[in-house]
C-alpha cells in the first residue's frame, strides 16, 4: 500500500517544540511522529508507530531465533505478588498505584519479574520443562519524577522483556549467552553505535549484569572503558585499593585554629599559607571531605548518612544511589543541622560520627581511605581542623561505599589502563537474577532424582519505545532524521517536484512499481509547493529520496541518498530496478 502525504494524518514543524530538550525529541515531534498527551506521556502517530512496530519485528524476530517464546501480561497488576517479592515497598514513589471498587490495590507493571514467575511456577512442575525462555512486549509504566527528553525518559514506555527458567547456575549462564547474542544481532541491525558495559544489578538484584549503552553525549548514564577493553557502566566501577601503611611512626594528630576555612579551597589554601609542608604544597587529596546526606527508605522513614572521601573528590549522587538502593538520597538540609545539634556545617569530621560515635550517624569511608592514611578534616567545632588524623588509628568507618565520582584518567580496576569517560542511553540490560524472584514466589520443579529445587532465573531487557529515540539521537542531521533502513516508516520517498501531468502521471508509476514489488513507498502528491516537499522528505528521514520533476522530459529522474547526501540522475528506464538494488542492499 502506497503511503501518500495528501492524505497521511501528519502535520510537520518548522519550529522546535518549546519542551524539547534533545534531538530525537524536537525531530520526532516535528516530523510528526509523535505528540505529547501529558509530561512523560507520548501518542504515536502512523510513521511512528510504523518505525516502533519495526523495532517490535527487528526483537521478536530475534528472540523467536534463540527459542524465546511470546507471551503478553496485563499492565494492570495486583498487589500480592509484588508484596510477596517486597517491591510493593522497594519501588516506593515510582510505582503507580490504583485501588479497584471493591478498594484492592493495583499497580501499573513497572516490570514483569513476579508475573513471570507465577506464570511459570503455575504451569511448569518437572525439569523436563526447562530450559525455557519466555518473553513479551509490554506497555510499561513508573512515576518518573522527572520525566524528561521526550521518549527516551517517560512515565509510559514499550518494553520487551524476557526471561530465562534454568534447573541450575550452568543453564543460567548458558541462557544469559544465548539471549546477550541475541541483543548483539538486535542492537547491530537497528544500526546503533553502542557499548556493552559491566553494570549494576540494583533493585532486580542478581549476579552478573551487563547493560547495552547507545553512545550518545545526550545519554543519561556515564560510563567508561580502558585502553585494554574495560568497560563498565561508572555506577559499577570500582576504586583499586591502595595497600594499607604503616602508621606506628606517624605524628599524632593535634587540632589547629583555622578560622574561615569552611570549604576545601580555603582549608588548602590556609594550611599552605599557616602550615606548610616541607616536601610539598598541601592540596585537595591530602583532606578528609565528610559529606552529610538523606536516605528516605520505601517505608518513609529517613536516615542520615555520612560518607568520608578525598577532598578533591565530589560524591557522585547516581553512584552513591546505586548502593543504597532501595533507599533514595536527598539532600541533608538545614532542619537536618537543627536536629543534630554536633554536627558543625564546614567543620565535620569522623570524631563524632559513626554507629558507636556521639551522633550515631552511619558513617561509609572511601576505598582509598585505607589504614594508615594521614588526613586533614573538621576537628567537630567552628573554624577548626585535626591534622594527621590517621585512618585506623584516629577513627574507622562503618563501612566502605563506592560514592566518589570517576575521573577521566583514574586506572582501570583490572589494571587495563586509564579510564576515559563517555555518555550512553541504556538500550538493554541483562542479568543473571539467580533464585531471588523463585526464592519469593517458591518457584520449585522436580529434578531427574526426583527432589524439589529452585528454579534459577535470568532477566532480559530492553527499551524499544527508547530504541526509537536512540536511533534518531545516533542517526539526524541540520535537516531532520536519517533512519536505518530496517526501521524507516518507507523504503523510498518519492516527491513530486513539479505540477504537470508528466510529472504527477510519471511519480504515480515509479510509487505503483516499487509497491507492487514489496518496497515500501511514500508518495509525496500534495498540493504543496517543491520547496516544502523537499524539506519535509529531509525532516522524515527516509533512507533513499526519488524526486520526479522537471528531468522527466529528458527521461530521468533524481535519487538523493538521505545519509550521504548523494544526488544520482537515474533514467526512467532503470530507476524501479535501481531504486530495488538499493533496497535490497
Amino acid at each position: 500500500m502506497i503511503t501518500r502525504l495528501s492524505t497521511l494524518f501528519l502535520r510537520t514543524l518548522r519550529e522546535d517544540p518549546a519542551d524539547a530538550e534533545v534531538p530525537s525529541h524536537r525531530l520526532l515531534v516535528r516530523a510528526g511522529y509523535i505528540r505529547r498527551a501529558a509530561p512523560g506521556i507520548y501518542s504515536w502517530l502512523p510513521l511512528g508507530y510504523r518505525v516502533l512496530r519495526n523495532v517490535e519485528r527487528i526483537v521478536r524476530e530475534e528472540m523467536d531465533a534463540i527459542g524465546a517464546q511470546e507471551v503478553h501480561f496485563p499492565a494492570l497488576l495486583p498487589r500480592e505478588p509484588y508484596e510477596a517479592s517486597g517491591r510493593w515497598t522497594e519501588y516506593g514513589d515510582n510505582l503507580f498505584r490504583l485501588k479497584d471498587r471493591k478498594q484492592a490495590d493495583y499497580l501499573l507493571g513497572p516490570t514483569h519479574e513476579e508475573m513471570f514467575t507465577l506464570l511459570v511456577k503455575d504451569i511448569c512442575s518437572s525439569y523436563k520443562g526447562l530450559p525455557l525462555a519466555l518473553y513479551q512486549i509490554q506497555t510499561k509504566y513508573r512515576d518518573e519524577a522527572r520525566p524528561r527528553a521526550g521518549i527516551l525518559r517517560g512515565r509510559e514506555f514499550v518494553m520487551k522483556d524476557s526471561y530465562s527458567f534454568d534447573l541450575d547456575d550452568a543453564g543460567l549462564a548458558a541462557s544469559y549467552q544465548r539471549h546477550r547474542e541475541a541483543y548483539i544481532r538486535i542492537f547491530d541491525r537497528l544500526g546503533l553505535r553502542y557499548v556493552i558495559v559491566a553494570a549494576m544489578s540494583g533493585a532486580m538484584g542478581g549476579s552478573a549484569s551487563e547493560e547495552f549503552l547507545a553512545d550518545c553525549i545526550n545519554g543519561e548514564d556515564t560510563y567508561v572503558r580502558s585502553p585494554g577493553g574495560y568497560a563498565a557502566n561508572v555506577e559499577a566501577v570500582t576504586t583499586p585499593v591502595p595497600d594499607a601503611i604503616p602508621f606506628d611512626a606517624l605524628p599524632a594528630a593535634h587540632v589547629e585554629n583555622t578560622p574561615g576555612t569552611p570549604t576545601i579551597e580555603t582549608l588548602v589554601d590556609h594550611s599552605n599559607a599557616t602550615f606548610p609542608r616541607a616536601d610539598r604544597p598541601w592540596v585537595g587529596a591530602d583532606t578528609l571531605k565528610n559529606v552529610l546526606v538523606m536516605l528516605r527508605h520505601p517505608d518513609g522513614t529517613r536516615e542520615p548518612l555520612a560518607i568520608g572521601l578525598p577532598g578533591d573528590r565530589e560524591v557522585d549522587l547516581k553512584r552513591l544511589e546505586a548502593q543504597v538502593l532501595p533507599a533514595e538520597v536527598e539532600a541533608f538540609v538545614e532542619e537536618d543541622f537543627k536536629s543534630h545539634p554536633l554536627v558543625v556545617k564546614g567543620y565535620l569530621g569522623p570524631g563524632v560520627l559513626g554507629t558507636d560515635g556521639p551522633t550515631g550517624i552511619r558513617y561509609l569511608l572511601d576505598p582509598r581511605v585505607v589504614a594508615g592514611t594521614a588526613w586533614i578534616t573538621g576537628a567537630n567545632e567552628p573554624g577548626r581542623h585535626v591534622y594527621d588524623l590517621v585512618a585506623g588509628r584516629d577513627f574507622t568507618g562503618d563501612g566502605v561505599v563506592e560514592a566518589a565520582e570517576v575521573r577521566a584518567g583514574d586506572p582501570a580496576p583490572d589494571g587495563s589502563g586509564p579510564l576515559s569517560l563517555a555518555r550512553g542511553i541504556e538500550m538493554g540490560h541483562i542479568f543473571q537474577l539467580g533464585r531471588k524472584y523463585a526464592d519469593a514466589l517458591d518457584l520449585q520443579v522436580l529434578d531427574q532424582n526426583g527432589k524439589l529445587v529452585t528454579v534459577t532465573m535470568g532477566s532480559y531487557g530492553i527499551g524499544v519505545s527508547r530504541a526509537v529515540a536512540a536511533i534518531a539521537e545516533n542517526s539526524y542531521d541540520e535537516k531532520g532524521l536519517i533512519w536505518p533502513r530496517e526501521v524507516a516508516p518507507a523504503d523510498v520517498h518519492v516527491v513530486m517536484a513539479g505540477k504537470s501531468a508528466e510529472i504527477k502521471d510519471t511519480a504515480e508509476l515509479i510509487a505503483a512499481g516499487l509497491d507492487a514489488s514489496g518496497v515500501r513507498v511514500i508518495l509525496d502528491d500534495r498540493n504543496a509547493s517543491v520547496g516544502v516537499k523537499f524539506a519535509d522528505a529531509e525532516l522524515l528521514g527516509v533512507p533513499t529520496i526519488c524526486v520526479v520533476g522537471r528531468g522527466v522530459t529528458d527521461g530521468v529522474v533524481e535519487v538523493r541518498d538521505r545519509v550521504t547526501g548523494a544526488k544520482t540522475e537515474v533514467s526512467l528506464a532503470e530507476v524501479a530496478e535501481h531504486l530495488r538494488a538499493l533496497v535490497r542492499g
